[in-house]
């Protein structure tokens, strides 16, 4: 019988539980209802990655249900390899036990999940175009930001290339250039009224510089842009989904 739930609750669990089941849904509610067929899903992964806090923070803003499992792949790197062969934070596992992994196919599968108001990314057209490149932006930065990090805590000093590592910054730089821009027209979210995908994205990437490489990628140069992830950080989905 929960395979049966599990078929028909997949494109949208709200709707169809409540028009198949009425009753159940009338007295318990929503959420209750759905919960009684409805495993949570399983976030796996540690939130100093900005990868896995991205997913949990959005998972939050959009009402999503989850539990939260805190594995490292480097420290439980056996623990994680039992929940994902491939060992990549975050590990999204599904209320059918399918298992996703990379935080924007996550989310692309999670956007699916819920009601049209409660989507974080804009559905089409200029607004879309536009989260897009500012997400595009805040991975870029991010990403140059984890190598900077891995070429410190992984690499011998005697290997590092610095040539390399002046590049990377470099390139993080630019992105974060480009976003201080973006922020200086926020009004008060970088797409109007309403917090969105492309401003959690960009909040949780300037936090995790912040906290690891805050020497290369000094606050002095982006005013703006430290402002206003104070603001998004001030938020309970965040506040309530540290990174430290």
């Amino acid at each position: 019988m929960v395979w049966q739930f599990f078929d028909f609750l997949a494109a949208s669990p709200t709707t169809k539980f409540n028009t198949r089941y009425p009753r159940a849904f009338s007295a318990l509610g929503a959420a209750s209802a759905i919960a009684m067929y409805y495993p949570p899903m399983k976030l796996v992964g540690m939130l100093d990655s900005p990868y896995v806090r991205r997913v949990a923070i959005s998972m939050k803003l959009m009402g999503l249900p989850f539990e939260h499992q805190s594995l490292s792949v480097f420290r439980t790197f056996d623990q994680f390899r039992a929940i994902n062969p491939v060992v990549k934070a975050p590990t999204l596992v599904c209320d059918d036990g399918a298992v996703l992994m990379d935080s924007t196919l996550i989310l692309d599968y999670l956007e699916g999940r819920v009601t049209a108001a409660k989507r974080l990314m804009p559905a089409e057209g200029a607004a879309r175009r536009e989260a897009l490149r500012l997400t595009g932006l805040a991975l870029a930065a991010c990403e140059k930001c984890v190598n900077v990090i891995y070429e410190h805590n992984q690499r011998p000093e005697d290997k590092r290339h610095e040539p390399w590592l002046e590049r990377v910054m470099g390139q993080a730089n630019a992105a974060f250039g480009e976003l201080e821009r973006a922020v200086q027209s926020a009004s008060p979210w970088l797409q109007g009224e309403t917090l969105n995908a492309a401003d959690v994205v960009v909040a949780v990437t300037w936090r995790f510089s912040q906290f690891y490489t805050v020497t290369q990628i000094s606050p002095a140069r982006y005013p703006t842009l430290a402002a206003y992830s104070q603001r998004a950080e001030a938020l309970p989905e965040f506040a309530s989904t540290p990174l430290d």
